[in-house]
This record gives structure tokens, sequence and C-alpha cells, in this order.
């Protein structure tokens, strides 16, 4: 009994696949001469999915890329709509060609698989449609986190769902489960390999790096989301954002970043009034928003003004200096901080201009018995130095470095924390960044 349950749960599916060899289309098309294509999918379908995006009928001006295109109707459908539109599907399907053909249509083909569209080998679009893809794929928030980087404005984002009626008396409606399917469960095809219930894939969206999410319906097959890179544009009376005091790698605690891995940044900020929620918090960098994985008090006890807040840098951003900055709801931008995203780091000839005790400035000398800081001051360092990648040593002992000085002319200063362990008497301290090592200095390090 089971096993037949399982067989029909997507008989629908089956009874598509067999409509489409029967009839050779899945996209219908009204052609120039008045004539029709009879698809699977027919034109008030099309039209009502599509048209749950509000996408304008003007695009004139925008880059516009098609993933999973099959037959074409919506590529061919932006181009109509005045966009530059690229179609993309993992197969070269004559259909597609056909169709062209017979639109006499100028939208830019390529196969190419899913995980191979990178900004750098496709460009970035401001509206990218992913229709009808998303189950079809065994890595579906990597997949969205591609289209993602690709999007500069919004994402149309439309799967099948799972749903009670997939899944009786299991509420999978109200939870984020998804079900993969590891051969043919799901009507018989084997590149169906998941099924994401409605509070998964509103998610998968947001993890995967969107700042806004919007649900715009649920259709008989499929829901549809919005996915917007940015925050709404606050009222010209909203309030001033928050005081941004840092902006850091969360694991290295550098400005440096690695836009192709995996990465999130650790934001401190200072703002009074209510108490804070992953809700209220809107970061973005690069002007690019991003929803929050974390917010919290973070100031010293009794300080209720002091947060801190952790996200996923956004996809997609160009290599080079970016400006972190965080929202409160509804307000306006606050200040900012920048980062380093895939910047080399450039180093020339380095050195080391002074030393001095961290706590009493006495020179070249570090008293132990009043602190463990040790400051030195470097000329020469790129301005994409941070604590992850400058490495002191005293006496060939590691350091921590603490604080680097901002860019400016001349040396700049570094502070440091000495082990315990380090002996009393003469030392020398050394400093390398990349490939360039500065000269040792010398420094008594006294008992107390």
């Amino acid at each position: 009994m089971a096993a037949k349950s399982e067989l029909t749960r997507y008989d629908l599916v089956r009874r598509w696949d067999d409509e489409r060899a029967e009839r050779g289309w899945w996209h219908s098309f009204q052609l120039p001469d008045g004539s029709l294509i009879r698809g699977v999918c027919d034109l008030a379908g099309l039209k009502n999915r599509i048209a749950q995006f509000s996408i304008p009928q003007d695009l004139q001006g925008k880059r516009v890329l098609d993933i999973g295109a099959w037959d074409g109707w919506f590529s061919f459908e932006m181009e109509r709509r005045g966009a530059d539109v690229l179609a993309i599907d993992n197969w070269d399907n004559p259909r597609f060609h056909e169709a062209r053909a017979l639109l006499r249509s100028h939208v830019e083909y390529r196969r190419m698989d899913m995980y191979e569209l990178t900004p750098e080998r496709v460009g970035r679009f401001d509206i990218v449609l992913f229709m009808g893809v998303l189950y079809h794929l065994k890595h579906p928030l990597l997949a969205l986190e591609r289209v993602c980087a690709l999007t500069t404005e919004m994402a149309a984002v439309d799967s099948f769902i799972l749903r009670e009626k997939h899944r009786p008396g299991e509420k999978v409606e109200q939870r984020p489960v998804m079900e993969f399917y590891e051969t043919s469960e799901f009507g018989g095809q084997t590149d169906n390999w998941v099924a994401p219930s409605l509070a998964c894939l509103q998610a998968f969206c947001r993890t995967a790096g969107f700042a806004r999410v919007e649900l715009r319906s649920v259709l008989e097959h499929s829901a549809c989301l919005a996915c917007f890179r940015q925050w709404e544009r606050p009222a010209s009376s909203a309030p001033e954002g928050p005081e941004l005091l840092a902006a850091s790698h969360n694991l290295s605690g550098g400005i440096n970043f690695d836009s192709s891995r995996d990465e999130s940044v650790s934001a401190w900020f200072r703002w009074k009034g209510r108490k804070l929620g992953l809700d209220d918090v809107r970061p973005e960098v690069g002007g690019y928003g991003v929803r929050p994985i974390h917010v919290a008090q973070a100031g010293p006890e009794g300080s209720n003004d002091e947060w801190q807040t952790n996200f996923k840098l956004p996809p997609g951003l160009t290599p080079g200096w970016h400006e972190v900055r965080l929202r409160i709801s509804g307000s306006h931008a606050g200040s900012a901080h920048r980062i380093a995203v895939d910047v080399p780091l450039v180093t020339g000839e380095i050195e080391i201009e002074g030393v001095s005790d961290g706590t009493t400035w006495a020179k070249n000398q570090l008293d132990r018995s009043r602190g463990d800081a040790l400051s030195f001051w470097v000329r020469g360092l790129p301005e994409n130095v941070d604590c992850d990648n400058l490495s002191a040593t005293l006496n060939g002992r590691r350091l921590t470095v603490t604080y680097i000085e901002g860019v400016r002319e001349g040396a700049r200063q570094i502070n440091a924390k000495v082990p315990r362990t380090c002996p009393a008497g003469a030392a020398k301290i050394s400093v390398s960044v990349g490939n360039s090592n500065a000269s040792e200095a010398s420094v008594e390090i006294v008992s107390g």
C-alpha cells in the first residue's frame, strides 16, 4: 500500500511528461502570423506565472538572465519588453532554436550548467529568472547563492513546493523541511532531486544572500518568490542609521574577504532605543543588503546601546573596497567601515621605526609588571594589511596582533600581546606581511 502511495504521489509529473512527449513542446507560443504552438504550458498559465513578479513592461536598458530556459517563452517575453536577454540551459534544446527563428528573436542562448554560472563568466543581471529549476538540482542552496551573485536587483524564483497533500498529517506546510529523492521517486524523473516546503524555500533564499524575500503567490503547482538584493528605500523623514563601530571577518578579525568562500562579517554598532531582533537590523555591503543571522547586545554590563550582528558577505561583490553600513528597520544607512573583497596583498619594503611599552610608552622596553601590550610602528604597510595577514614575532614566538592603525602617511601603529612565557632580557621583534620582512628591532623585557 505504501509503495503504491509513493508511485501515485506525483502522478501529475508523469502526466506532464507524457503530454510533452506527445506534443513536443513544453511552452506555448503565439507566432507573428497569428498561429499558435500548443505546448503543455498554455499561454494563459505562462503569462500568469510571470505576472506574479511585477516585472515592468518596459525593460529597455536592462539585462535579464533566464536560467533553465527550456523552450524559451520567458526569455522571448523579456526580449519583447526591451531587455537584453541571455538564456541558458544544461542541454541544447532544439525547440528553443526553432522558436527563436519563428519569432525572429535575437536572444543569446548558451548551453551551461547551473554551477558554471558566475559573474566572471556571464556578467551581472538586473533581473534573473529562476523558473521551475530549483527542484531539478542536487545542491539547491548553492544554486540560489549563484543566482544571488548574478543578480543586481531582483530574482524571480518559482519552484515546486512540498504540501500537505504530498505528506498528509506531517504538517510540512508549517515546517522548513525538504525531501530528497535519490532516484525516480519524484514523478518517475531522475532529475527531480528535491522538494522544499514553502518555509524552507523562503529560508533558502534568505540564506543565499537576498535582502528581501517576498512571497508573491502560491499557485496550483508552485510558489513565487520575488528576491531583492536591496532593502526598501527609507522615507525622507526616516531617522539616521546606527553608528558603526567596527566591521571585520567573523573568524580572522581582519578586513580581507574572499568571495569564493562562504564568509561572514561581524559588525559592532551603537543604537539607543528598543531591543533589536533579526528582523530589525538590516546590514548592507557595497549597496547589497543581506539578512543577519545573529543580533545581540555586546556592550559592557549595564550598557544597552552597543550591539553586535553577524551576516553573510553578500554574493556577487566586485573585487575592491566596499563600505559596510547598517539600517535599523526603516532608517537611513548609518556610518560606514570599509572592507576589502578579493583585494590582492601587494607588499613592498617595510620597516620598523620604533618600539614602545604599550602601557607606559617607554621606548624599546616592555615592563611586564605593568602589562603585556607592546606597541611598534611600521612603515610601508599595504592598505589592506590586517591582523590576519601581518605576522609579528618576539625572539621567534608568535605575538597576537590586537590593533593596526588605519591608513595614513608614514608609519602605522601596531599593538600586540606578548605571551607570559617570554623571558626577561633583551629580545628582537620582527614583522612580516606577505613576502616582505622588516629588519628586526630591539626591545628589553623587564620582569618588574
